[in-house]
């Protein structure tokens, strides 16, 4: 099982080295992927991850594709005209944040590399990404929400940055007996 690093691993405060575009088809980077894949499977409370978490400096990150998709589709049934787009791509490989709104929204925030602290951040509410996906296509998505949240929080991973050293409102929530931990 591959292990979630924890905020006092040097990795997560190194800015995170762009994968060339011939490499991310190879064997390095597709065990990258699936390392990172399994490492958030294992997390009931983790909507995405990104490489440094797993001890891998590289510009990835990969979002809980099924988790996703079922909050977006509980958001489109509570606005039946919201045009809500599922997820297609859950890998993001050298993603930059190409536009982000002016308004922000204080959010709640957690991650799985700062356990078991939370806090509030605060974020744009709508953000574009562009980034490869894991065939080398080049593509661009526009989100709001939790989902412009995310990579917000994911982005700021691969820059050495820790939702911690913004947040407000710290405060510790341990899990519950029974549940998974990291």
């Amino acid at each position: 099982m591959v292990k979630i690093l924890q905020r006092d691993e040097p990795v997560l405060r190194k800015i995170a080295e762009e994968v060339a575009i011939e490499e991310i088809k190879g064997s390095k980077i597709k065990k990258v992927i699936a390392d990172m894949k399994a490492a958030l499977k294992s997390q009931d409370d983790g909507v995405a991850i990104a490489a440094p978490q797993i001890g891998q400096p590289l510009r990835i990150f990969v979002i809980s594709k099924e988790l996703i998709n079922n909050i977006l589709g509980k958001e489109k049934e509570k606005d039946q005209k919201s045009k809500i787009v599922q997820i297609q791509n859950e890998v993001f490989i050298n993603p930059v944040i190409t536009k982000l709104s002016k308004d922000r929204q204080m959010m709640e925030e957690g991650c799985l590399s700062v356990r078991y602290l939370y806090g509030k951040v605060s974020r744009a509410s709508r953000a574009s990404i562009r980034a490869y996906d894991e065939d080398g296509r080049l593509f661009e998505r526009g989100a709001s929400g939790l989902l412009a949240q995310i990579f917000q929080h994911e982005v700021d991973h691969l820059n050495g940055i820790l939702f911690i050293d913004s947040a407000t409102d710290l405060e510790e929530v341990p899990p519950e007996k029974g549940q998974k931990s990291s």
